[in-house]
């Protein structure tokens, strides 16, 4: 039975090579696009995958959010990130979310078709450069104390710091999230208080530097 693969990348002419570089492979098909990471959780949990290929920078939700929710709720679907990131605090976000491999876009096509293959038999696949890095950063920092928006942030917060950022209305968050807008000013609020930081821009410049969105 071929592995099911779902495609998840706000480029469509990227999504559109990799599905010709995978569909050429016999045992692997695609069963699906997205190109947020919104859209990608909908579609994914209605199509059951095998193995995601997530993109980090996507629009409304970001890849990492996106690992974390879909293996919350689908644990045996498998996740590979690839992205033009190979900094240490994207590759350990995506795999503390629960990515089971992460590869850089400027990698060859036969490591992504090695990747899929070696997640489906239940490993995790770093490239070797990205590994490399992880491993000297870890090294370097292990004793350094969490100060990034992963470890000061709540899901929630950062979900809805994105979205902001990204420019959506209050009441829009609200509707997309199903929340009060009430909870909505509460959260900007207490994102704003936390942070230290007085504007929307400043709101907007810490999402772009933490890398929750490359508006």
């Amino acid at each position: 039975m071929a592995i099911r693969v779902f495609l998840a990348d706000d480029h469509r002419i990227f999504r559109q090579g990799l599905r010709g570089l995978i569909t050429e492979e016999a045992d692997l098909t695609i069963v699906g696009e997205a190109e947020d990471g919104r859209d990608a959780i909908a579609k994914i949990t209605e199509l059951r995958p095998d193995v995601v290929i997530m993109d980090i920078g996507m629009p409304s939700l970001n890849g990492i959010e996106a690992t974390r929710q879909l293996k919350r709720d689908l644990p045996k679907t498998h996740v590979i990130a690839l992205s033009m990131h190979t900094d240490e605090k994207y590759v350990a976000e995506m795999l503390r979310a629960g990515a089971n491999g992460y590869l850089c876009k400027k990698c060859e096509a036969d490591e992504l078709i090695q990747a899929i293959r070696v997640v489906m038999n239940g490993q995790t696949y770093l490239s070797p450069a990205i590994a490399g890095t992880l491993v000297e950063n870890y090294v370097r920092n292990s004793t350094a104390a969490p100060t990034s928006a992963f470890s000061q942030l709540t899901d929630r917060e950062r979900e809805i710091l994105q979205m902001l950022a990204e420019e959506k209305s209050v009441k829009e968050i609200a509707a997309d999230l199903n929340l009060s807008i009430k909870t909505v000013h509460s959260h900007r609020e207490h994102l704003m208080q936390k942070l230290n930081v007085q504007t929307m821009a400043g709101l907007t410049k810490y999402a772009v530097r933490e890398g929750l969105t490359e508006v």
